[in-house]
């Protein structure tokens, strides 16, 4: 008997430190480029089957623990471990939608504010390390999101279940890594969609409306003042948030800077990182010491870890302790740029596709097209 299990289960047991073993059955190019943290690889062909070292290296991992199948959608982990059971292996799981629906988990995590009128949550799409935000004023009942991923119900439910209606929506930056939910979330809700006011030099083809560097959207009482923060893109903005917090999008993580290539290409990559280092000087790191920097991702290295913090747990730093540890805010303008131009990490899958979807000037025509588009880790980080 091989039971079916959802990801929600799977990540339940990965966070509970349950023994079993996890096995991706994908080709190992596939399975190296990303993967489930803690999957071994056993590349499989369901034409084929499994010969007799390949059960053999089953049996020797498995180590009598119970097997849990993965693959891309569900169709070669299936059959995989149809035939582990046919040969004698008991407690066989096969994970429903595989790496596809891996990539739609999300926890949603409050963040602790002194302010008790506003209220945050940090939406986490798990396997790909994007943050986005609800951010609201509880006298008030109401909020905006910031940075939805495609998977906009996440951000209704994170604020329905907080109390809170959602009034605007807001995208720090055209995103290269993932589609964003920001247009078809504020269009499903009937609210304004906002962007930095240079996205209109990018060509961005739906409707919004544009904020200049100081603009200030009342969320209640709560003020969220967008600060144009070039760099990782040319229309970049962060937020400000009451007294307490920074959202920086792309521009600043808890482990890192964002790339600057990735718009401004390989030529012109100098200019975003003279822009960024401009950016972070001269506007982040003027702020207080104490706000709370709530970032747009979190790195998630190919074997599905995350670099900093764990999945369920609030992202985030104080400015001045970045300020101190990241040996990037260290460095002098000709370092900086130098170090964020000569050592690139690879881009993420799909980026100029990607970006086009979120310019409006493309558009994914399926599901499955979207899914594809998005499949693996972030990569914006430099």
């Amino acid at each position: 008997m091989v039971e079916t299990i959802t990801v929600e289960r799977l990540a339940d047991r990965i966070d509970a430190d349950e023994q079993f073993t996890l096995v991706d059955t994908r080709p190992t190019d596939s399975y190296e480029a990303w993967h489930v943290r803690g999957a071994e690889n056993v590349p499989y062909d369901p034409s084929e089957g499994l010969d007799r070292s390949q059960l053999d290296e089953v049996s020797s991992m498995t180590d009598g623990h119970s097997i849990v199948a993965i693959c891309g959608k569900g169709l070669t982990s299936t059959p995989f471990g149809l035939e582990l059971a046919e040969n004698g292996f008991e407690d066989v799981s096969v994970v429903s939608g595989g790496m596809e629906a891996w990539s739609k988990v999300y926890e949603v995590v409050p963040i602790r504010t002194d302010d008790d009128d506003l209220v945050v949550r940090q939406v986490q799409r798990r396997a790909k390390g994007c943050l986005g935000y609800v951010v609201g004023s509880r006298s008030a009942g109401t909020a905006v999101v910031v940075d939805a991923t495609r998977q906009t119900d996440q951000f209704k439910l994170a604020a329905q279940d907080a109390g809170l209606v959602i009034d605007g929506v807001l995208d720090t930056h055209v995103h290269a890594d993932h589609i964003s939910g920001g247009p078809q979330l504020a269009d499903d809700i009937g609210v304004e969609y906002y962007l930095g006011e240079a996205a209109t030099d990018r060509g961005v083809e739906y409707e919004f409306t544009p904020l200049a560097d100081g603009d200030v959207i009342e969320v209640g009482d709560v003020p969220v003042e967008a600060l144009h923060a070039p760099g990782h893109t040319s229309e970049m903005v962060n937020f400000r948030v009451g007294d307490e917090l920074l959202l920086t999008g792309d521009t600043l993580f808890v482990d890192s800077v964002g790339r600057t290539e990735l718009q401004f290409g390989e030529s012109d990559a100098t200019h975003g990182a003279e822009l960024l280092y401009e950016t972070l000087h001269e506007t982040i790191l003027e702020l207080s010491h104490d706000r709370t920097v709530l970032p747009g991702h979190v790195t998630v290295t190919s074997d599905g870890r995350y670099e900093n913090g764990s999945p369920g747990q609030a992202i985030s730093a104080r400015l001045g302790d970045l300020g101190a540890e990241l040996d990037l805010l260290e460095l002098d303008r000709e370092a900086f740029v130098e170090r964020l131009t000569d050592d690139a990490p690879e881009k993420p899958p799909n980026y100029e596709d990607v970006i086009a979807i979120n310019t409006g000037t493309d558009r994914a025509e399926t599901e499955n097209e979207a899914t594809e588009l998005e499949l693996g880790p972030n990569n914006c980080a430099a």
